[in-house]
């Protein structure tokens, strides 16, 4: 414990012994907001002893110092960094917390690093040679440079297959034959969406015969089966993963249906109250009547099926979903009625997001009569529908469902338009891209959301999903933090990664590429963007090594809300996570300083 001490206050001894003269923490915290006080006035006097990137993030890092030893981030995060660090001064052993980790000390060794104007961010960069120079020699430099930085991002991006290249095409088509076989079925079959429902895989013993399936995995679904959990894999989104087990290529597809068992044993020891306990956007608060849901003052939710043609482990809304297909998914058309009712009483909302579930497992009929009701509603301008069909069940979105569809999207009166969730570009085939182009050949836009996990986390790895989704006519429109639900933990990325992403890998692309808005999605308030930090702070850092964060409601400025608190997953732990997956660390060294 001591080296682990000397190693947080090594880059800037005065912190120790600061602390070491305090006779309290609260001592301790007087003594180190008057000298962080200090730091700032000599910063602001003195700008020729750091380069201004330097100087920039210098600041940076002693505001947020300066921000976790506070009272106010103390009282709101319930634990006092300053208590831990002046204890671990004195070390007092036995009154240090049971799940102080390596992930703590990590954190403060770099902040206070920062706070010294020693992060080594740009300590192995060359001031650019364009800078010596005018006119057109300065552009040729430039030039030069920016050639430099485009082919080393591209050479991370060509790192990740699509399913559009000729190698994955082929291999796929060897997929569907197998599975084909095995059903006793033909292409027509295939083709047909109504067979894919009909044969959706629902165990491990189905799985297995049609791909190879680690020991865990089986493991994972058996219990999931075992405590009733939704489990379903369409036969389509079967032939997207490889036949080996090895996750190299598929692991964003196989861990998109196949829980981890940690997953599985949270939602087992809730199994009694899972409707209850895993609502993480208290959308029960946001509901005003039935099937609807409000969060904003001009869009509404309207939720008539309730249930998908496959699970994603990390569904939203798994408390509400009972099983894949579940027969009494589909609302009664009286209920229906009674929510448009309720939305044509409050002429405000103009766009309606018709989701569920996957409304587009809906029959025709059925989607013909929800988008007649809605298109009856004069203060509806936007009908957007989300649906994953085009990504799982791409068969399902027929020249038959377009005509239904498309004679309500009315230029200059109302639009329709697709919201669907492309997770990583291996899910992005020929089918996909028809079915996506379905809408697009109609005049109709089509978006996608992305949620952010541990699968497509890597370094340009969401650049490469972006230019792939443009590519067949997809516009990137959310990304999302993966919500802090306990059971979805070993999904979960910190937000300083997608903090990262956004300003190191996708500001490399066009504008056009990366229109996606990052996110934190805040229970009962929604979406907080993360592109700024003027709309979170980072409160406190948890013995093991967890930040804890403030959220700040999107009606700032605008009315009275609370602020949300939330705790993320741990820096360490994540890139220890990456590191075992192959990746090389060194490429992520700047996380630690987005806060």
């Amino acid at each position: 414990m001591k080296r682990l001490t000397s190693y947080i206050f090594a880059p800037n001894p005065t912190i120790q012994n600061l602390l070491q003269d305090a006779a309290s923490p609260k001592i301790g915290r007087e003594y180190l907001i008057a000298y962080c006080n200090e730091l700032v006035k000599v910063l602001n006097k003195d700008v020729k002893k750091l380069q201004s990137l330097e100087w920039a993030l210098q600041m940076s890092c002693i505001n947020t110092f300066r921000r976790i030893i506070s009272l106010r981030s103390e009282k709101l995060s319930k634990f006092s960094t300053i208590s831990l660090l002046w204890k671990l001064v004195r070390q007092q052993l036995e009154k240090l917390p049971p799940d102080l980790s390596v992930a703590f000390f990590e954190e403060i060794h770099h902040l206070i690093k920062g706070m010294r104007g020693q992060s080594g961010i740009y300590d192995e960069l060359r001031y650019p040679q364009y800078m010596d120079y005018e006119g057109r020699e300065a552009a040729i430099l430039r030039s030069e440079q920016l050639d430099e930085m485009a082919k080393k991002s591209d050479s991370y991006v060509k790192k990740y297959l699509t399913g559009l290249e000729d190698e994955v095409v082929q291999k796929r088509i060897e997929n569907k034959k197998r599975i084909l076989k095995h059903f006793k079925a033909e292409e027509k079959d295939w083709l047909n969406y109504k067979w894919h429902l009909a044969n959706v895989i629902r165990n491990s013993e189905q799985l297995r015969s049609l791909v190879q399936l680690t020991q865990a995995e089986i493991e994972a679904i058996d219990e999931a089966k075992k405590f009733a959990l939704p489990f379903g894999i369409t036969p389509y989104y079967v032939s997207l993963m490889d036949y080996e087990p090895d996750r190299r290529h598929d692991h964003a597809i196989r861990a998109q249906v196949i829980p981890p068992m940690n997953y599985v044993a949270v939602l087992a020891q809730k199994a009694d109250s899972i409707d209850l306990s895993c609502d993480f956007m208290l959308e029960r608060a946001t509901s005003p009547v039935d099937l609807v849901t409000r969060r904003y003052p001009n869009i509404a939710i309207l939720k008539p099926y309730n249930t998908c043609s496959q699970i994603c482990v990390y569904c939203q809304r798994n408390w509400e979903i009972d099983d894949v297909l579940f027969p009494r998914a589909l609302a009664s058309r009286k209920k229906i009625l009674q929510a448009i009712e309720w939305l044509k009483a409050h002429p405000s909302v103009t766009e309606v997001l018709v989701t569920g579930g996957d409304p587009l497992i809906m029959n025709d009929q059925r989607i013909e009569f929800v988008l007649s009701q809605l298109a009856q509603l004069k203060n509806i301008e936007r009908i957007r529908i989300g649906s994953r069909a085009p990504v799982v069940l791409p068969f399902r979105i027929t020249d038959k469902l377009m005509e239904v569809i498309a004679k309500y999207h009315q230029p200059g009166r109302r639009e329709v338009a697709l919201v669907t969730h492309f997770e990583h570009p291996y899910e992005i085939s020929p089918e996909s891209m028809h079915a996506v182009q379905q809408f697009r050949t109609r005049g109709m836009s089509v978006y996608n959301q992305t949620v952010y996990t541990i699968e497509n986390s890597r370094k340009f790895e969401l650049v490469a999903l972006r230019k792939y989704l443009r590519l067949i006519g997809v516009d990137p429109y959310y990304t999302f933090n993966t919500k802090g639900k306990e059971e979805t933990k070993s999904y979960r990325v910190p937000l300083a990664r997608l903090q990262q992403e956004v300003k190191e890998e996708a500001r490399l692309f066009p504008g056009l590429v990366r229109t996606d808005e990052p996110v934190y999605n805040v229970p009962r308030l929604g979406k907080n963007y993360v592109r700024a930090e003027q709309h979170h702070h980072l409160l406190s850092i948890l013995p093991d090594g967890k930040r804890v964060y403030e959220f700040h409601p999107w009606e700032k400025n605008l009315s009275l809300a609370d602020s949300f608190v939330d705790v993320d997953v741990p820096i360490y732990d994540y890139l220890n996570e990456l590191e075992r997956r192959g990746e090389n660390i060194e490429d992520y060294k700047t996380i630690w300083y987005y806060f």
